[in-house]
């Protein structure tokens, strides 16, 4: 048997297909294609959770996406467990371990419960007016007691073993939602030629026909006719069916995120097979058919285990055969209630009564219920109900008041109406309207290429829905130009025309500030609540949302959000759209951060680039350091040596004979293009179009508030060519800015952006006898100081291979750099080294470059500029055309905070012992007496030991610290006070001969 309350005949599963699996330690028998909350029912197990502030039992709410209760842990072993997964939609599958969730010892007995009767002290927003006293205890007893209880289930501790993937596609139409309108408005498109990609959260596709056995469509039975019309899809080349695949997401430009549930439901998944798959489409046109979402009915006490939505009880009964109880009572506001105690009275269950708040029911469905014999309380309202961990009774009453008639039942169907879910039209930008005459929120302001059609865009009659959604599917495909050759027909019909609906309390939900009429089960929010966030001043609805939490749980306020709205107007006394809507982000359902990350772990978490020369590197004994994504040699010790003694000897030798440094990461853009120069002259504080072909100028790079925003050195290598150097960090944020302001305020400009930095392989050669070590390598480029002085740059040939040579120095030496196809980098760097080495040069690294270029003060953006530097706080005013109309930069370089005296500036920092190093981040003060807390006058930016200075070297950003230059300032530390001087930046050959030699 696969559970006691399993009708035979019912339902479309099979009854040879079984499975097992344990909740909580106890095994239960289940059908394959069962999910876990239907499998429990079939078990006669209602209680699954907790309320997570309260401890309150709770039980089984929905059959989908949208439950807030029975949120379960799943295991297959100690390695793969994931906590918080909707147990209306898992699938159960054979040897499967499901967990209920906060509790503690156990489901049926919570120590927590005691929060419940505790409860009068935990009202809405308590946290932020209580752990406030004594301030002492907030680190040591409240914030540890608080994130000990946040949070619900339990996280994985062990390496998840599976894999998952990703998938990039593009497509015509993409249809979200599986329901007859979009398999409609699939089909539709599909029939046309157009690449159609559709999708839907569920294993079958059918949406509300899982449920809905009243409809037929073209003859058939609605669920059956969604699965052939899904086959025929599958058949055709140009579509692809996606089931159990979630759309969380709507971006930019028809952007769409979806996840793909491959293995979830399978007991012995292929290991090759990813666990979950991200598709990111990219799709021409989005046709929307997601739906509508049930609401439940406000009113005492209506969490009690054994409470659902009328529409879960139906799909419990009609797709999987489960009855979820033997005396059902029915509370609503719409029609749609009745059909499922129709289904469930037809299936040999009890009806107890249909309770409808309304006076007038639909004539249909009321001639129905009394043709079945049901008894309906119109007019009337279920004001409490009992029971400890199932309900047990129902309470009515007349509207208005009234003795109460208690009713015995075990299950309770609740429906306040249905809510358009207009989630995806509202992250993709749409607004929202509403509408008055249904009181529904429904897509009004189209942002993208989209189109909602069905349930989702308020059209409830169903051959109406049909029409419009083949309508839909035409027109998206006829917009990505195709052409539909005949017209699709599909014919439905149903049962009954639904009607009705309410939002918001119903009789008995208050205003009594103690009823506990829920609105977000997972949150514990009641009524109550937000009447009390309107009372402490609280107008707006997103105010509402974060001081009650209401729908600020993992089901994001699918059912809670339109029930909390209502609430909150009718206490304010003003229309629902007044009070305004809380805003619909992504992800749609939660998405599990494998199917995010996928591949992207481990080692491949953040790619780790090399350069070409790495293997040679590591050969040479260098020891690597990670900058940003690449590995860099940061210095290459000797026997013996430490890293200190390795990098004075690599300053010392630079300067007195030679080094070679592999400069390969640095950014290289190439702008290219008759506007070229124009472009650059707009990017850049420096004037590039007076810049002759094969000379170099250093460019200074500002955001548009007139901060430095990056640097480097720019040759000119023809009339419309440039190549752009970046730092090593700024390479693609860079390239990005430059597309941008190329695309979108300089359109007009003729001109291309590549990035080149995987391209060059760049040896720098740096020292008194660079020229000697790379002339014999040379060809074609005459290397004199005449011919090829400081800032120039050459084609030609090194080694035999293509050059840009470049006569550029960040030591303030003699320097070349020279750039070769990638490829060739390793070739030449030997042969450069095989040339270096006798002359008693060595191979340095980043830690050297550091100090070589700090003794001449040349800066280092984002070291020694932290965002908020301007070029004359840097002193490189002089690289600011001065004459220059416009670029990138100029008007916030007038504002006056800018131009104002007092503004931190970079200087020197020599301490007054020599042998003191200072900490870079060090806090800089005028007087070391004063009184705490000191008043801090700027900080250190870098700071080294210089060999060839022989002592310790620093700069900073002082305030006021050009005119400071000459004064003695301090530098406070735990456990002394450094004094030092302030300087110039310039430390080592302050004439600047050395570069020309």
């Amino acid at each position: 048997m696969s559970g006691a309350n399993r009708i035979p005949g019912a339902g479309r599963l099979t009854p040879a297909k079984t499975a097992r699996f344990l909740f909580d330690g106890k095994s239960y028998a289940a059908l394959e294609g069962d999910t876990v909350a239907s499998a429990l029912l079939a078990n006669g197990v209602h209680l699954v959770g907790r309320s997570f502030k309260y401890h309150r039992p709770r039980g089984i709410v929905s059959a989908g996406v949208e439950e807030p209760n029975a949120l379960i842990g799943v295991e297959r072993d100690a390695a793969r467990k994931q906590p918080n997964v909707r147990a209306t939609v898992q699938e159960v599958f054979d040897g499967m371990k499901a967990i209920s969730q906060n509790r503690w010892p156990s489901l049926a007995f919570d120590v927590g419960a005691v929060n419940n009767l505790l409860s009068p002290f935990f009202a809405a927003g308590f946290y932020y007016k209580t752990f406030m006293w004594p301030k002492q205890a907030w680190k040591h007893v409240y914030e540890p007691q608080i994130r000990a209880a946040a949070g619900l289930g339990v996280s994985p501790t062990e390496d998840d073993t599976d894999h998952y993937s990703s998938r990039y596609a593009h497509c015509d139409v993409l249809v979200i939602g599986a329901g007859v309108a979009g398999l409609s408005a699939a089909l539709a498109a599909a029939r046309t030629g157009a690449r159609v990609i559709i999708c839907d959260e569920q294993g079958q596709v059918g949406g509300a026909l899982h449920f809905d056995k009243s409809v037929t469509v073209n003859g058939l039975e609605g669920y059956t006719w969604a699965q052939a019309t899904a086959a025929e899809l599958a058949e055709m080349e140009n579509v692809t069916v996606l089931p159990r695949t979630t759309a969380f997401g709507y971006y930019a430009q028809n952007f769409v995120g979806l996840t793909e549930r491959v293995t979830e439901h399978l007991a012995k998944p292929d290991r090759k097979l990813p666990r979950e798959r991200l598709w990111q489409v990219r799709a021409k046109r989005v046709i929307i058919a997601t739906g509508a979402i049930e609401r439940h009915m406000v009113f005492a006490n209506n969490d009690r285990p054994g409470i659902m939505l009328a529409s879960a009880a139906r799909t419990f009964l009609n797709h999987f055969g489960v009855a979820i109880g033997k005396k059902i009572g029915v509370y609503t506001a719409n029609d749609s209630a009745y059909e499922a105690a129709f289904d469930l009275k037809r299936a040999g269950i009890t009806v107890a009564a249909i309770v409808d708040s309304r006076e007038k029911p639909g004539e249909a469905v009321l001639a129905e219920a009394r043709k079945l014999g049901i008894e309906v309380l119109a007019g009337h309202a279920v004001v409490d109900t009992a029971g400890k961990l199932r309900v047990a009774s129902m309470s009515v009453a007349r509207n208005g008041g009234g003795r109460a008639r208690s009713i015995a039942i075990d299950a309770l169907l609740v429906s306040a109406g249905w809510t358009p879910s207009v989630h995806m039209f509202s992250q993709s930008r749409g607004k929202v309207a509403y509408d008055f005459e249904s009181q529904r929120f429904l897509p009004g302001t189209y942002a993208q290429d989209c189109l909602s059609v069905g349930a989702c865009n308020g059209t409830n009659d169903l051959q109406a829905t049909i029409e419009e959604s083949l309508a839909a599917g035409e027109l998206m495909a006829n917009a990505s130009g195709f052409a539909a050759s005949q017209k699709v027909e599909v014919h439905g019909s149903n049962a009954f025309a639904w009607t009705g609906g309410m939002a918001g309390a119903a009789e008995g939900a208050g205003p009594d500030t103690t009823v506990k009429a829920f609105i977000d089960f997972q949150n514990d929010v009641c009524a109550k609540d937000i009447r009390l966030a309107v009372r402490e001043g609280m107008h707006s609805i997103e105010h509402i949302k974060r001081f009650t939490t209401n729908g600020m749980a993992t089901d994001q306020g699918k059912l809670s959000n339109i029930h909390g709205l209502a609430i909150a107007a009718e206490t304010l006394g003003r229309e629902i759209p007044k009070v305004g809507l809380t805003t619909f982000r992504a992800p749609y359902t939660p998405v599990t951060f494998g199917a995010l990350i996928n591949h992207s772990r481990g080692e491949l978490f953040d790619p780790t680039r090399k350069t070409p020369m790495h293997a040679l590197e590591e050969q040479m004994g260098a020891v690597f350091e990670d900058v940003g994504q690449w590995k860099r040699a940061w210095y290459y010790p000797r026997a013996g040596e430490d890293m200190h003694q390795a990098v004075n000897r690599e300053c010392k030798t630079v300067r007195d004979v030679a080094g070679v440094f592999d400069a390969s990461t640095l950014g290289k853009i190439e702008v290219v293009g008759p506007d070229a120069a124009q472009f650059l002259n707009l990017i850049y504080t420096n004037s590039w179009d007076t810049l002759k072909p094969g000379r170099c100028r250093y460019g200074i790079m500002l955001r548009e508030d007139g901060f430095i925003y990056d640097d480097g050195v720019v040759g000119r290598m023809a009339e419309d060519r440039f190549h752009v150097t970046t730092t090593t960090g700024g390479a693609a944020r860079v390239m990005n800015h430059m597309e941008d302001y190329l695309q979108t305020e300089f359109p007009h400009l003729n001109v291309w952006l590549t990035s080149a930095t995987e391209q060059w392989a760049v040896i720098a050669v740096q020292g008194p006898k660079a020229r000697e070590i790379i002339a014999p390598l040379v060809e074609g480029i005459d290397l004199s100081n005449e011919a090829f002085p400081h800032m120039s740059v050459r084609e030609g040939k090194i080694c035999g291979v293509p050059t840009r040579l470049f006569r550029m120095s960040f030591t303030g030496e003699t320097g070349f750099e020279v750039n070769v196809p990638a490829d060739f980098g390793p070739a030449v760097w030997a042969a450069i080294w095989e040339r270096a080495a006798p002359m008693g040069a060595c191979a340095y690294g980043t830690e050297t470059m550091h100090i070589l270029r700090a003794e001449k003060g040349y800066i280092i953006v984002g070291q020694d500029t932290d965002g908020t530097v301007t070029p004359d706080d840097a002193s490189l005013n002089w690289a600011v055309g001065k004459k220059k109309p416009d670029f990138v930069g100029i008007r916030g370089l007038r504002r006056p905070d800018l131009v104002a005296d007092g503004r931190k500036q970079l200087v020197g920092l020599l301490t007054k012992d020599p042998n003191v190093v200072l900490e870079e981040g060090a806090q800089i003060v005028a007087d070391p007496n004063q009184a705490l807390p000191m008043t801090m006058i700027g900080h250190v930016t870098s700071s080294y030991w210089s060999e060839n200075c022989g002592r310790s070297i620093a700069l900073a950003l002082v305030a006021g610290g050009k005119a400071k230059i000459g004064q003695t300032l301090y530098v406070p530390m735990p456990d002394k006070t450094i004094a030092v001087e302030v300087s110039d930046m310039v430390f080592f050959d302050k004439e600047g001969g050395r570069i020309n030699g």
